[in-house]
């Protein structure tokens, strides 16, 4: 397994991860978000974002989550040949975390 996005509190773009070998881009993935709020309500918006040449990215899917104290969290699979990977957060309410993780 690996982690995309570690404990995102504000909107940000994670690190690409890249696949190195040539028998590990074709593959069923999974994608998991976890979030969780110190106090109180509220809502996350991850976005799994996919490259073949590590600039221009384009998106695979989108995972929201309905945060409260105790930790949430949604996936989706995906067949997919990419070598670049990345999560990209694009709201999370003040007081969350959110992690992402990728699993082949």
């Amino acid at each position: 397994m690996s982690t995309l996005m570690l404990s995102a509190t504000a909107a940000s773009t994670g690190s690409a991860f890249q696949i190195r070998s040539t028998s590990d881009l074709y593959a069923n993935r999974s994608f998991q978000a976890v979030g969780v709020m110190s106090s109180s309500t509220g809502t996350a918006t991850v976005i799994i974002e996919v490259s073949n040449d590590g600039v221009n990215y384009v998106t695979l899917g989108t995972i929201t989550l309905a945060l409260t104290t105790s930790p949430s969290s949604d996936l989706f699979f995906a067949y997919t040949v990419y070598e670049f990977y990345r999560a990209r957060v694009s709201q999370v309410t003040s007081n969350g975390t959110v992690t992402v993780y990728m699993k082949a």
